[in-house]
């Protein structure tokens, strides 16, 4: 005797395999044109290509669903450790820096430019290697700041002058938001050079410095030509 159902289920199986389909003919068209380069795909739940790093602690990283989508979930308690992926991008073919995030739980008020308050409920941060010359390592973090208002920079409390910190949001800023940035504009203020590629991309919500708890959401990371 015949399943009466079999025939919606296959329908709907083979219709999400079309959609998988196209989706995934669209992003590889996109990439090979230089549009788009797709660096972490959270909404999709893949955290393919990316690695911890523990400095103090470890800071708890997973994969949720929230009501609509899927996020990348950091929660801190008195703990710093990051994902990164290791990635060079060319910023001259695509330099614009698109990611969405939000500070569920927010920080205090900290001194940000001290190492008594070098905490972030979230930030996303790009590395250009120095190469033998190790020293000349930078990074730029945007960071969600609990202190600064947007657009602030300034030097990391523990690295000095290669590592700039730029608040993109602060304590005001609660929900769900995308942003849009160009690298190598924020490159050339933090350190007066535009930057011809980076070598990394990384993200942390850390609190070990301030021993307090705090939580965000991460969505997906990208880079476009414009």
């Amino acid at each position: 005797m015949s399943n009466s159902n079999s025939a919606p289920i296959r329908f709907r199986q083979n219709t999400r395999r079309i959609a998988a389909g196209i989706l995934t003919i669209v992003f590889v068209s996109a990439l090979q044109g230089g549009e788009i380069i797709q660096v972490g795909r959270f909404s999709a739940a893949d955290l393919h290509g990316w690695k911890e790093k523990q400095f103090e602690g470890t800071t708890l990283y997973r994969l949720i669903r929230t009501s609509d989508k899927h996020v990348l979930e950091a929660e801190a308690h008195a703990s710093a450790s990051g994902l990164f992926r290791k990635i060079r991008i060319d910023l001259n073919k695509t330099p614009y820096l698109h990611w969405c995030w939000q500070n569920i739980e927010p920080l205090p008020p900290l001194p940000e430019e001290t190492k008594a308050g070098d905490d972030y409920a979230a930030r996303i941060y790009l590395v250009k290697k120095g190469g033998l010359a190790f020293w000349r390592t930078k990074a730029l973090n945007y960071v969600w700041s609990s202190s600064h208002g947007r657009e602030a920079l300034w030097p990391n409390a523990f690295a000095g002058d290669n590592v700039m910190m730029l608040a993109v949001r602060n304590r005001n800023d609660q929900s769900w938001i995308c942003e849009k940035r160009n690298v190598r504009s924020d490159w050339k203020r933090a350190f007066g050079e535009i930057p011809s590629h980076i070598d990394a991309v990384a993200l942390m919500t850390d609190s070990d410095n301030s021993q307090q708890r705090t939580v965000a959401h991460y969505g997906d990371i990208w880079f476009t030509a414009d």
